[in-house]
């Protein structure tokens, strides 16, 4: 069996990773080929190009680098062309994946699985239709996401989430990051403004000035801003005024397990955080850490999300648990008093999100099938079929 994979980001290749080992243990003679990072490599992946290449976000941020990308998108349709695997499997990254599978799907028969639903329930509800053009599988991540693709045409498996996999750190991986980190005893802030540059310089500037206010009171508590290994640099950079002694957790001084345990204890180590919208939120209830979701977009991406986001609130944990646990501070409402305001909040009632992050990581999954052997079975099945 031959499969193509084609992952943008480092959430997609953690995704693939485990999509690539639960295919290797149904069918152990199963060959990869495509474009994935570094998880996605370990699994026997020899990515085409590299992967941060697409790592991008939002209208303005994509402009620049448009010609390159449409020469990605050709170049990658072209391997699948010339290839021939059983399945293209694209992963998230909606924006460059799809138009892969469009090229593919004009010019051949190969089957097509997209995994992560795109968020349709959202914003941008046409979307499934069109995409139902070009993909014949969908893997969702998220329990109420089947019924959206299905209505337009596609088959569709709600796989469970990956974060449903993290352990929740031992006391004594707790206990090594602070010691690791000379933070001691300290009340410790988790602060974390993306994993893409766009969103980071965006973020920063207003996520130290939000700090600031609500450090005034407490001057023993630490910052701790975890981050992925392309992105230390311009987020030390961005950091190096904020308040708290802000200490970045670079994962690259560890091989990616060990890296791993020491960002779920800098998770568990933390009294709250303050994170970017996203998928950050679950892995921040995987650890039962109270949080602020903030964000904001480039001025004219947020005029295009205003006129379409559809909710109340896009905090997964909120969506998943069928709650408003979690504070969010969103465009225009991203402003550092207002967000300080949330952290005080959230300081002053650290267990009043407890409930919902725990029903959170039940629908998800928790408990079950890791979702990489799920999706890997969807798959599977669904090709034979």
């Amino acid at each position: 069996m031959r499969v193509f994979l084609v992952a943008g980001e480092p959430s997609g290749d953690r995704l693939g990773a485990a999509l690539m080992e639960g295919l290797k243990t149904l069918s152990p003679e199963v060959q990869f080929d495509g474009v994935g990072g570094p998880l996605m490599q370990a699994q026997g992946l020899s990515s085409r190009f590299p992967m941060s290449e697409l790592s991008v976000m939002g209208l303005v941020e994509v402009l620049p680098k448009f010609f390159h990308l449409k020469r990605r998108i050709a170049e990658t349709a072209q391997a699948v062309l010339d290839t021939q695997p059983d399945v293209l499997i694209t992963i998230d990254s909606p924006d460059f994946s799809l138009r892969v599978a469009k090229l593919v799907k004009a010019s051949s028969s190969i089957r097509t699985v997209h995994y992560v639903a795109p968020s349709v329930w959202a914003w941008r509800p046409g979307r499934a239709d069109k995409m139902a053009k070009v993909i014949d599988h969908v893997l969702a991540l998220l329990p109420f996401e089947p019924p959206y693709m299905e209505r337009a045409g596609m088959e569709c498996d709600f796989v469970g989430h990956p974060v449903v996999n993290e352990p929740i750190a031992s006391e004594q991986d707790i206990k090594k990051f602070r010691v690791d980190h000379d933070v001691g005893d300290a009340p410790i802030v988790l602060a974390l403004p993306g994993s893409r540059r766009g969103e980071v310089e965006r973020l920063a500037p207003i996520f130290g000035a939000a700090l600031q206010e609500f450090l005034t009171d407490r001057p023993d508590t630490r910052v701790v801003v975890p981050t992925v290994a392309h992105m230390v640099d311009v987020v030390a950079e961005q950091v190096q005024d904020w308040p708290g002694h802000p200490i970045v957790v670079d994962p690259r001084k560890l091989p990616s397990d060990h890296a791993q345990v020491q960002k779920r204890a800098a998770f568990a180590s933390a009294d709250l955080a303050l994170a970017a919208s996203g998928t950050v939120s679950l892995e921040l209830a995987a650890q039962s850490t109270p949080m602020v979701i903030a964000y904001n977009l480039n001025w004219l991406t947020k005029l295009i999300a205003k006129r379409m986001v559809k909710l109340d609130t896009v905090t997964l944990v909120n969506l998943v648990s069928d709650t408003r646990a979690v504070p969010e501070c969103l465009l225009d409402d991203c402003q550092p008093l207002k967000i300080a305001a949330a952290l005080e909040e959230v300081a002053a009632t650290p267990d009043a999100q407890h409930e919902a992050m725990a029903i959170t990581m039940e629908r998800l999954g928790r408990g079950g099938e890791a979702p990489g052997l799920r999706a890997a079975k969807a798959v599977l099945d669904r090709m034979n079929t």
